[in-house]
């Protein structure tokens, strides 16, 4: 018989940075590739709004100089990361404590400091000044168990026993202090889960990761890095506005282009959207974002910092001057604050986040714009314990499924799936088996 003729290799569905990320080392590696998005841009929820100068990102995932895949991922040479002020800033007490991390890995010891600065509530005096980290002897000893775990090696890390992050924290002899007033509001700055109920592993990689790095966003928004791995692809792989509405090992069915004939399918999609072309896939639960951007000519005095809350005591998790720390995503004269809620958003977020943000930065904020409000129900995919961190990628010969839900819910996460899968997929395909070029692919519905 004939060998049929194929318009591509592999078809990933999605254009996400996993699916592009996958393409990158498929076509790399000489494999003829398509891209198709239902969406008329890349990139899925790391998407950039720009409004009169200004890029407001949708979700606002926060990154670290230590993730690993922003580096190994072909077509991401030209990503610029802006970091944060080192540290974070803590808001307890009416007061801000300037907390900063253990050196990174390689350090022999750690120590973390907690420097107090005047916020907005009157000084109180010396004997009642708390800092949020616990005494001296607990600040020590969380010093070192984080210059640990940026020392442990990933692998060992994951064969740690696993529980909620809250209890493996307590079960650690760290004090409730500690966790309420800085790992908590850390964590549920990297993971969106303020509750602590992240599988203890997860944890620990976002731990590792603020301990060995830095807090950093892309400059020009979250939807440069998706753009950036697009571009990079050669002419011609990715097509935007494509809906797929079915799939199998040698071919994908689309909604208003036809049938895509392949040798292997890639469902780099979210998780729902997974489920919905395979039923049979978990769904994981979401925890929901809202994020809410402000414009001011009178930024608050805190610099390029990552400001916390760890008293719980509104709305807000975590809020940033974004334009200190990426000058491009505001218009020269005017501020961009940018401010996360976790969980299901009060009923007037606005003046909610507003009221919020004006005892956190100690300053009036009735007159700030209100620029964007994004809620994102299905944000985050929780990572409950157990959690398996490394999810199949391979379901069977010739069909694949990659994105965060896969791996850990964080753009290395998606970045390392989308890796594990094109490894697999070469694998599988073999070296030695000849590949095909591409055929033109069809714009309409065939009659």
């Amino acid at each position: 018989m004939l060998e049929p003729t194929y318009q591509a290799d592999v078809v990933i569905v999605g254009a996400g940075v996993a699916g592009l990320s996958a393409a990158h080392r498929l076509t790399s590696a000489g494999v003829t590739t398509a891209v198709l998005e239902a969406a008329h841009a890349v990139g899925g929820r790391m998407s950039t709004e720009k409004v009169d100068g200004f890029r407001l990102d949708r979700i606002g995932q926060l990154l670290s100089t230590a993730y690993p895949e922003l580096r190994m991922t072909p077509g991401l040479d030209g990503l610029v990361l802006r970091p944060f002020a080192p540290g974070v800033l803590l808001h307890s007490d009416g007061r801000h404590h300037r907390v900063h991390a253990p050196v990174g890995a390689g350090s022999a010891r750690g120590a973390l400091h907690a420097v107090r600065a005047l916020a907005s509530a009157p000084r109180p005096t010396a004997a009642t000044v708390l800092s949020p980290l616990g005494s001296p002897v607990d600040q020590a000893r969380l010093g070192a168990a984080l210059t640990r775990i940026a020392n442990t090696p990933v692998e060992r890390l994951l064969s740690r026993p696993e529980s909620p992050a809250g209890q493996a924290l307590a079960a650690r002899g760290l004090p409730a202090r500690t966790i309420d007033g800085f790992l908590r509001p850390l964590l549920a700055a990297l993971l969106c889960d303020p509750e602590l109920t992240t599988s203890s592993r997860c944890a620990d990689l976002a731990l590792r990761a603020f301990a060995a790095g830095r807090l950093c966003v892309p400059e020009g928004g979250a939807e440069v890095l998706p753009e950036l791995l697009a571009r990079s692809l050669p002419p011609g792989t990715v097509h935007t506005g494509v809906r797929v509405t079915s799939v199998s090992t040698s071919s994908v069915s689309t909604a208003d282009h036809g049938a895509f004939r392949c040798r292997a399918v890639l469902l780099a999609t979210d998780a729902r959207t997974a489920a919905d072309l395979l039923p049979g896939l978990r769904v994981p639960d979401f925890h929901p974002v809202t994020v809410v951007h402000h414009t001011t000519d009178e930024p608050p005095q805190t610099g390029a910092s990552m400001l916390l809350d760890a008293d719980r005591g509104g709305p807000v998790a975590h809020t940033a001057v974004v334009s200190h720390v990426d000058p491009s995503r505001a218009p020269a004269g005017r501020a961009l604050v940018s401010s996360t809620v976790l969980g299901p958003p009060p009923p007037d977020v606005d003046t909610a986040v507003r009221m919020h943000l004006a005892r956190l930065y100690g300053t009036p904020t009735d007159r700030w714009e209100t620029l964007a409000v994004h809620h994102t129900p299905q944000a985050v995919p929780a990572m409950r314990a157990p959690h398996d961190l490394r999810r199949p990628v391979r379901l069977l010969a010739g069909l694949y499924v990659c994105g965060d839900h896969r791996d850990t819910s964080t753009v290395q996460g998606a970045l390392h799936s989308g890796h594990r899968a094109s490894t697999a997929i070469l694998t599988d395909l073999g070296s030695a088996v000849p590949m095909h070029r591409a055929e033109p692919l069809p714009t309409t519905q065939a009659a």
